[in-house]
This record gives structure tokens, C-alpha cells and sequence, in this order.
């Protein structure tokens, strides 16, 4: 069975269109355009602003135009993410394919993340058999990388009551907070010399780790590349001299780094000495991630004399400070059984121009002050390694409202359709919510979604009857919304 045979049928045609859409984070461009192409087509008023968000107005089935007015919301961008690195996520469309009751991709990002959100939304403006008073449609650019679009959203884009956020990831689950974040950016300068000639080169790869989604997946313990690359570095560095020819690992800072590696060197009379220390470390580390990381892979190889190499004291500072550096879970919230407060992600280590060398980092935490501590010690970890060190804008926390009227709209919606109260959760990820209550105070929320496994990973996929359920609980709430007065 084909994607767009799938029931919703009027979701999945859409969303098989969206997954041929190329939309990298920053590069919207193309889905920009079929939203605005997609609005013409069926008659919608839509609107942009000045930072590329896109709003559809609906107006509200005969009868209904006095209830409040609801705001569907998701992000027209994806996280790219694809074990073939010749994969091109700027031209090629998702591989995505019917796998039981599940929808999967060969080897990249499937992209419900949240493409989901923006095709039941679509679905909703253009059906008949929907009730529901007043409806804009927002779709944000730039979620996954800097949430650009709701931080910019014109004042003039939204006038709604009741924001309904379409960016969560689990069936029979509503939210109704989020954590807040921040990036931490350390840069190393370092000088070149011309590679030993009396030394033995090697290339270290960490390759095919689980990864994830650096917010809800950090609690699992999933290895960090990076980190186990730092840590074999460090290991043999205090009993050989190394040098740092080649380093690179991850990619997006709310991704768990699946990949890294480096090129490096020893003296030529180490070298069977780094290859049994490498030999016992595959087997530590076998031990220690067992079934965790099935299909974890570190390889080493012997490699031709590069013809530069990174200057001795920065090799040394920067795989300390990658050993070093905090990684995953620091605090468990104490409001919330099973919810992580507190945590930090050591996302990507990129070589740059002007020898440069870039280290990413993520933090998160649902307490505004430690979400900042947490910062503050990354940033001591790479000031002590003599980086420079630069925080991002950050984004604001959503707190819960458990007296709220749509989660209440909500949750009730869910226990009518399948006979099951719905969990009412937090969720260690930044949702957009955060930064829209700041800007409009006024506004009811609630976020929920059908059931996503690995996102921001080459394993994602999407569960096809809670699809089905994702929509039909849309499209009662709207319903509910549609009986009541502003």
C-alpha cells in the first residue's frame, strides 16, 4: 500500500506530497511555496511575514462564528538526518514507504516531525465535514534550528484565543509544558604544522550509533559519538604524544550525535601499542552499551601522512574538553514522576575556515535558572580549555496550566472517541508554545499528536492508526470549540 492510500486518506495524500517537499531547516523556500500554492488552490486567504511564517484563515461553518477563535500550529521545516551521506535533503524527496502500521524511510529522517502537524491541519481547512468556528493556520519556519519563526512572528499574523500546537509525539497524551533551551558555542583557534614524518597515522571512526532526539530521547543513555571518540583520544593521550590531524562529529544540535571521527597520529614505535589499547576499548565499550546500541561500530585504519596537523596544545585542550564536557541527563524535574528537568547535549564538532575549530552544544531544562547553570558549566569546561565561548538567544519554558479550558476540551475529545483518559504531560523538548505565550499572553493551549518513534534520527517513523486517531480527536475538539462563545 501506498502512503497516499492510507487512512486519513485526505492526511496522508498530503502528507506523501509534503515528504517530496525539500525543506531543511533555513532553506523553506520550497514548502513555503506549496502552503501559499496549496491556499490558492482551495480558496484560502494565506499570509506571510517578514521572517517566511505562513497563515491560512478559515473563516468558521455557518453558524459558529462567535466561537473563539482557534489557531492550528505547526513548523514547516524538518530535521535532515540521513546515514547515506550522498543523500541530497535540498533536492531529493523522502524515501518514505508503508511497513505494517508503521511509515518508514530508507536511511534518513521521515519528516512527520512535523509534517504530520502541517498536513492534518491542511486536511482540516479543506474538509467539508469538519465543524469549527474560526480557524487560522500557522505554519512557523526554522523550528528545529533556532525556532527563527516564532521569535520573529509578525504582531499582526495571529489573532486567535486558543492555540492548538500539533508538535507532539505520542498517542493518548496531551501537553501541556516544555522545557526551555539554549545553545552554547565553543570556538578553538588553532595553528598548523607540517605532520611528523616519524609518526603513524590512523583514522578513528564512530559510526551508526542510535542518536535521537537530544530532548526526548536523552534520558535512554544513548551512546554520544562524540564523546566516545574525545574518550579514546584522551585515553591514549596520556601515554603517547598525539597528534590531531582531521576531527568531525554530529551534526544538529537537538540531535544525539550518531557519528564522529578523527584523523590522528602517534610515533611510529606506539603504533601496536594503539591498536591493542583500541582493540580492548571496542570490547569496554561493547560492555557497557550492549543491546543499547545494536548497531554501534567504532573502526580504526591505518591512514597516508595528511600534510598538516593541529598545533600540540590545542589537540590537547579540545579532547579534553570533549571528554570533559557534560552529556545528557543532570536533573529529573520533582514536579513531574519521569520527567527529565535538566539536560545538555555535546551535539557537533565541525573544523571551520580561518582554523577555526566549532563545538555545538544544546541545554534544556523546564527551570529557567538551571537551564542557565547548566550553560555556565559548559562554558566553564571550554574557557578552561582556552576556547572562546558564546550562548545563544535561548528560548523560554512553557509552564503548565492544568485549569486550562482547551486541555480540558481536549482530553474529554479523546475520552468520547476511544473510551481512555488521556495523560496530561511536560515534555523535555522545546515546543514554539513558550515563545508564543510570551507574546500573546492571552492564549490557551495544548499540544498533541499522533505517535512518533526516533525522530531526528534515521530510524524515525510514524504509527499509522494513531494517525487516525490524531485526527479524529482534531477534529472533535474543533467541534467542541465550535459549541461554545467567545
Amino acid at each position: 500500500m501506498e502512503i497516499k492510500d492510507l487512512k486519513p486518506q485526505r492526511v496522508f495524500e498530503i502528507f506523501d506530497e509534503i515528504t517530496r517537499i525539500p525543506r531543511p531547516s533555513k532553506k523553506e523556500e520550497k514548502i513555503r511555496a506549496y502552503l501559499l500554492d496549496f491556499a490558492k488552490k482551495h480558496g484560502i486567504e494565506a499570509k506571510t511575514d517578514a521572517v517566511g511564517n505562513v497563515v491560512m484563515t478559515l473563516p468558521a461553518t455557518p453558524g459558529h462564528e462567535d466561537a473563539p477563535t482557534v489557531i492550528l500550529q505547526g513548523h514547516q521545516d524538518m530535521v535532515c538526518e540521513s546515514n547515506d551521506k550522498s543523500f541530497d535533503f535540498n533536492t531529493q524527496p523522502i524515501p518514505a514507504y508503508v511497513d505494517g502500521e508503521w511509515v518508514k524511510t530508507h536511511g534518513t529522517t521521515l519528516g512527520a516531525d512535523n509534517g504530520i502537524g502541517v498536513a492534518a491541519s491542511l486536511a482540516v481547512m479543506t474538509d467539508p465535514s469538519v465543524v469549527h468556528g474560526p480557524i487560522e493556520a500557522l505554519f512557523t519556519m526554522d523550528e528545529e534550528t533556532g525556532m527563527t519563526g516564532a521569535f520573529g512572528l509578525g504582531d499582526d499574523m495571529i489573532h486567535g484565543d486558543i492555540l492548538i500546537n500539533l508538535d507532539s509525539e505520542d498517542d493518548a497524551e496531551l501537553y501541556v509544558g516544555c522545557a526551555g533551551g539554549v545553545d552554547t558555542v565553543a570556538t578553538f583557534t588553532y595553528s598548523r604544522s607540517f605532520a611528523p614524518k616519524d609518526f603513524r597515522y590512523f583514522r578513528l571512526d564512530v559510526a551508526k550509533g542510535q542518536g535521537g532526539h537530544s530532548g526526548g530521547d536523552i534520558h535512554l543513555g544513548r551512546a554520544n559519538a562524540n564523546q566516545l571518540l574525545a574518550r579514546f583520544l584522551f585515553n591514549i593521550s596520556r601515554n603517547h604524544e598525539v597528534q590531531i590531524s582531521e576531527i568531525d562529529g554530529g551534526n544538529l544540535r537537538n540531535a544525539i550525535p550518531r557519528a564522529a571521527h578523527a584523523v590522528f597520529g602517534v610515533h611510529t614505535s606506539r603504533k601496536e601499542e594503539i591498536v591493542a589499547e583500541f582493540n580492548k576499548y571496542v570490547a569496554t565499550i561493547g560492555e557497557e552499551y550492549g543491546d543499547l546500541e545494536p548497531t554501534l561500530e567504532l573502526t580504526l585504519e591505518s591512514m597516508e601522512q595528511p600534510e598538516f596537523c593541529l598545533d600540540l596544545t590545542t589537540s590537547a585542550s579540545l579532547v579534553r574538553a570533549l571528554y570533559a564536557c557534560p552529556h545528557g541527563v543532570i536533573s529529573m524535574s520533582r514536579e513531574l514522576e519521569g520527567l527529565v528537568e535538566t539536560s545538555t547535549n555535546l551535539a557537533s564538532v565541525k573544523m571551520a575556515p580561518d582554523n577555526k575549530i566549532l563545538v555545538t552544544t544544546s541545554q534544556r531544562s523546564s527551570v529557567d535558572s538551571r537551564k542557565w547553570d547548566i550553560a555556565n558549566r559548559v562554558e566553564a569546561v571550554f574557557l578552561l580549555a582556552g576556547a572562546e565561548v558564546k550562548h545563544g538567544e535561548g528560548y523560554p519554558g512553557w509552564k503548565p496550566n492544568m485549569k486550562s479550558p482547551i486541555l480540558a476540551i481536549a482530553s474529554d475529545a479523546y475520552k468520547e472517541l476511544y473510551g481512555i483518559t488521556p495523560a496530561v504531560k511536560a515534555i523535555h523538548a522545546g515546543l514554539e508554545c513558550g515563545l508564543f505565550l510570551e507574546k500573546f499572553p492571552h492564549l490557551d493551549m495544548v499540544s498533541f499528536g499522533p505517535t512518533l518513534r526516533d525522530v531526528h534520527s534515521p530510524s524515525e517513523m510514524m504509527h499509522i492508526p494513531a494517525v487516525e486517531r490524531f485526527y479524529e480527536q482534531l477534529k472533535l475538539i474543533l467541534a467542541k470549540v465550535a459549541d461554545t462563545k467567545k
